[in-house]
């Protein structure tokens, strides 16, 4: 390896300066659209605003907010701008003015943090971000977050949240005739391992609704099972419902990271035998690093046959099912008895937008319902069965449904079809473009899904013959390569180990504005950053 630190951590050099016109452009931008009717901002307050101030001032500092947004959303869709401007969190403490006083600061301070927040965000929305399965920005989803902002409501009750309220119940139920569920219940909440939690609670109330009110000393000891690649918040709900972490057992992946039934089998049956109670399976519809879709009829068939609650963990690949190309990925999905499914990942629409999705009705509200007097009152003047705030674990809940709404109704079905299929012939593009190049090995041939998962080896590595050598030198290359990658602001992509593998990179493709020329160059950058390791 090279004797120079830069291999480290001295990756400075590789900032290109084709980045800095743009990242000027935003830091001017306020200057650039001054004008005669610009209040001077310097010596108001936020006093003067509304509620008790004017609506005209009002008016014309939320214009300056929004100018922002529309400039920074506009610099995030070019290429050549910087995905970060990476700083080490004591020189971004220190460039911000993040400490709170005891006396206001003016308008035009605010200002100026809001334009220097958007300054060194991540740009989650830009074309070269490859780095989370939650990627790119959705205008019209925004407009329906900005909408949810505004209004400011909690989605409770009917009373408090009328249109919200009918709109979750439309989506829910599309989302689940998408599923193949006849009747059932669901609920929004926020992010994916909140909706597993769910989950495990509704399954462990329908086998002992005793530990309801009794807790885990009225039910002999429950076992959960998930793949060895699953999503550690499983683990995260055994914690949090006192199951314990110790009673997940990890069901072996075959070497495409699929859940194997007969091991599944083979560990409920053990299980079994010494007393235990098997309860809970969760399979995976496209697992976090590699993608995979677990076997689900194979699964459902040993659920059945032991009478064990089986969750499909579907937030990443849930999207799937609106691609007739693709949705025979979930094959089975609709034999389970609840399924995550994270609409913020692979449909696009703005975070948080997560649903818990059931066959059964009643079970929800069963097990979450404490009937608090002050809100969920038995002589309202509607339809009490609108109230949705006694099926949540949560009390204050977030109107996550709006933005997806508007988003569906205006792409449609088709439209998101159209969508989804494109990230997936980018990701294929991918994957044939590095299948055979130079330097470029592949952790998982033939990906089923928009996870594309390799290593790179730099030139000096190629030829050595000592295996042992090769491996741990190549777990640095990935490290070394994103550090670059961050300093200079060019790219983000993952990378991770798993099992026996050492450090890879795992690209994901569910940004509708990636464009294959945004790959090319993450190829050509990749091989840049690592050229000298």
């Amino acid at each position: 390896m090279a004797s120079r630190k830069m291999s480290l951590d001295d990756t400075t050099n590789h900032t290109s300066n084709r980045y800095g016109e743009n990242l000027a452009k935003l830091r001017g931008y306020r200057r650039d659209h001054s004008g005669p009717d610009r209040p001077d901002f310097s010596t108001i307050y936020a006093r003067e605003l509304l509620p008790q101030g004017s609506s005209e001032l009002t008016g014309k500092f939320l214009k300056e907010v929004v100018d922002q947004l529309i400039e920074y959303i506009k610099q995030e869709q070019i290429p050549e701008t910087k995905v970060l401007d990476f700083h080490q969190p004591h020189e971004l403490r220190e460039k911000l003015q993040l400490d709170i006083t005891d006396k206001p600061v003016t308008l035009e301070q605010l200002l100026t943090d809001c334009q220097e927040t958007l300054m060194y965000c991540v740009k989650t929305g830009h074309p070269r971000f490859f780095n989370q399965l939650s990627s790119g920005l959705d205008i019209v989803s925004l407009a329906g977050e900005w909408l949810t902002a505004a209004v400011n409501t909690n989605i409770f009750t009917y009373e408090i949240a009328p249109v919200f309220t009918l709109m979750e119940r439309v989506i829910l139920k599309k989302m689940r005739d998408l599923i193949g569920f006849e009747d059932g219940d669901g609920i929004f909440a926020p992010g994916g391992a909140i909706s597993n939690l769910y989950a495990v609670n509704a399954a462990r109330h329908k086998l002992a609704p005793d530990c309801k009110t009794k807790g885990m000393q009225s039910v002999s000891r429950l076992v959960m099972f998930a793949s060895e690649h699953s999503h550690y918040s499983l683990r995260g709900a055994a914690a949090v419902l006192g199951i314990g972490t110790d009673n997940v057992i990890p069901v072996r992946c075959d070497q495409r990271g699929k859940m194997m039934p007969s091991d599944l089998e083979s560990k409920v049956q053990q299980t079994k035998a010494r007393g235990d109670t098997p309860f809970f399976v969760s399979a995976t519809a496209g697992t976090t690093v590699l993608g995979a879709f677990d076997p689900l009829n194979a699964i459902a068939d040993i659920c059945d046959q032991y009478n064990i609650w089986m969750h499909v963990d579907a937030a990443w690949g849930g999207g799937a099912l609106l691609s007739k190309k693709h949705r025979s990925l979930l094959e089975g999905v609709h034999r389970a008895d609840s399924v995550t499914w994270n609409p913020h990942k692979l449909m696009g629409a703005l975070l948080q937008c997560s649903a818990l999705l059931l066959k059964h009705d009643g079970i929800l509200e069963s097990c979450n319902e404490l009937k608090a007097r002050y809100l969920f009152q038995q002589d309202k003047n509607y339809d009490l069965s609108y109230d949705t705030g006694d099926k949540a674990i949560q009390c204050g809940r977030h109107v996550d449904v709006f933005k997806l709404w508007l988003m569906w109704k205006g792409k449609g079905s088709i439209g998101l079809e159209t969508q989804i299929n494109l990230v997936y012939d980018l990701a294929k593009y991918f994957y044939e473009k590095i299948r055979d190049r130079e330097g470029f090995e592949m952790v998982l041939e033939e990906p089923e899904f928009t996870n594309i998962c390799f290593w790179y080896v730099p030139p000096r590595m190629r030829l050595m013959k000592d295996a042992a050598e090769k491996k741990q030198r190549l777990n640095q290359v990935a490290p070394i390569i994103k550090a670059r990658m961050m300093e200079c602001g060019s790219t983000m992509v993952g990378y991770q180990p798993l099992d026996d593998k050492v450090n890879f990179f795992r690209l994901v493709v569910s940004n509708a504005a990636v464009r294959r020329s945004d790959l090319d160059f993450l190829i050509q950058e990749i091989e840049r950053l690592g050229k000298d390791i």
